[in-house]
């Protein structure tokens, strides 16, 4: 298996925090979820980074995923794929890491996500445009 636990460095645990507080979704895989389709969806590679010490938040992949985890990898392969990036699991891991807290970035620093509704008009307004 390609993931088998999420890690979630500091800053992306202070994230989390903001957009439970802002939104009122409870559990942090759900807005781990949200995060990493936000990173997906942009046309470009997340940055490459470095992620130092210890995770601050560690998730299952299961439980991350729920009864959609297959799905989820299969979005981070063809991603990979599409992006021009071997499958191996090394490089799956990496990618959904940087995916997953580029995403958390993107949907913390959003204004215009103030509660759980924000969060929705941000995907309309994303399927709006494509």
């Amino acid at each position: 298996m390609a993931i088998e636990t999420v890690r979630i460095d500091e800053q992306g645990r202070e994230q989390l925090i903001r957009l439970k507080r802002h939104t009122g979704i409870e559990h942090w895989n759900v807005l781990c979820r949200w995060a990493l389709c936000a990173s997906l969806a942009e046309p470009t590679r997340p940055p490459l980074r470095l992620f130092k010490g210890e995770a601050a938040v560690e998730i299952a992949w299961r439980v991350f995923g729920g009864p959609h985890h297959e799905l989820y990898l299969a979005l981070v392969k063809q991603r990979c794929a599409r992006d021009g990036l071997r499958l191996d699991d090394a490089t799956l891991a990496e990618q959904f890491r940087l995916h997953l807290h580029r995403g958390l970035g993107y949907l913390a620093a959003d204004r215009s996500i103030r509660s759980i509704g924000g969060l929705a008009r941000k995907v309309e307004e994303r399927r709006a445009a494509a």
